[in-house]
C-alpha cells in the first residue's frame, strides 16, 4: 500500500513530497509531520526505507504509508483539547504525531492487541521526549498506550471526539465503532476496502465519506477459546 509519491532522502524531503502530491493540505498536519522522522520508528537495520511511500511490517510491528498517514491526519481535522482514540496503536507514530496537535488539554489513548508492540511504542516515544528537538516546541498530549483487542472496549468507556482504526474494519463492526464516538466526532477507518470518514451530527445521525481505495490487514476477532469470557479493555 502507498508509493502514491517519490521517495525522500530525508524526513523533510518526504514531507515535501506529500505535500506537492496535495497528500498534506493544511499547515497542522504538516508540523507534526516535520516534528517527527519516520526513521525513528524504524528498526535500525530497515531505516533505508523509511522516506518511501511504503507500508514497513516486522512481526507484529507495522508502520502504514506515509501517504495513508497524511490523508488519516487530514481526515481526523484535529484541534487542540480534542480527546482522540487510535485503534490498533502500532508503534506509536501516527498517536504522537496527534498529540503535538492535541495539546496539553487533549486525550491520547491507544488500544494495542500485541504486548510486544506496546512495549516497542513506548521506547519510542521515550525516545521522541529526550532526543527531539521539536518536543520542545510543542506542547504535547503524551499517548497512553493499553494492551487488548479493540473489539472489546468496555461499554462504559467514555465516548471520543476522534477515533481512527489502524485495521480493516468489516460492515458488521460499524455500529460498534461509530458508537465510540461522541455527537460531533469524526471516525476515520478501513471500511470494505475504502479508507472512510464518519462523522457523528447527531445521536443517531451519520455523514459518510469515502477517501480513497485501500488495503488493510482485518481486525482480529477476540478470541475466548481458552477463557470463555472476555476481556474488556479499560481506558
Amino acid at each position: 500500500m502507498g508509493g502514491a509519491v517519490s521517495a525522500g532522502e530525508d524526513n523533510d524531503e518526504l514531507i515535501d513530497n506529500l505535500k506537492e502530491a496535495q497528500y498534506i493540505r493544511t499547515e497542522l498536519v504538516e508540523q507534526a509531520f516535520r516534528a517527527i522522522d519516520r526513521a525513528d520508528y524504524y528498526l535500525e537495520e530497515f531505516k533505508d526505507n523509511a522516506y518511501k511511500d511504503l507500508a514497513w511490517k516486522h512481526g507484529n510491528i507495522h508502520l502504514s504509508a506515509p501517504c495513508i498517514y497524511s490523508e488519516v491526519m487530514e481526515a481526523l481535522d484535529l484541534q487542540p483539547g480534542l480527546s482522540f482514540l487510535n485503534l490498533g496503536s502500532g508503534t506509536g507514530y501516527l498517536s504522537s504525531m496527534v498529540g503535538l496537535i492535541l495539546g496539553p488539554f487533549g486525550v491520547n489513548h491507544g488500544v494495542e492487541l500485541h504486548s510486544d508492540v506496546i512495549e516497542y511504542a513506548k521506547q519510542k516515544l521515550d525516545f521522541f521526549i529526550k532526543t527531539s528537538d521539536s518536543f520542545d516546541k510543542f506542547e504535547f498530549c503524551e499517548p497512553s498506550f493499553v494492551t487488548g483487542n479493540c473489539l472489546e472496549i468496555s461499554p462504559d468507556c467514555t465516548q471520543y471526539d476522534r477515533v481512527y482504526c489502524g485495521a480493516g474494519v468489516q460492515k458488521e463492526h460499524e455500529d460498534y465503532m461509530k458508537n465510540l464516538l461522541k455527537v460531533g466526532g469524526i471516525l476515520v477507518m478501513p471500511l470494505e476496502e475504502k479508507l472512510t470518514k464518519i462523522t457523528r451530527t447527531g445521536p443517531s445521525a451519520w455523514e459518510t465519506k469515502k477517501i480513497l481505495a485501500v488495503s488493510f490487514a482485518p481486525l482480529i476477532q477476540p478470541n475466548h477459546a481458552d477463557s470463555g469470557k472476555s476481556r474488556l479493555v479499560h481506558l
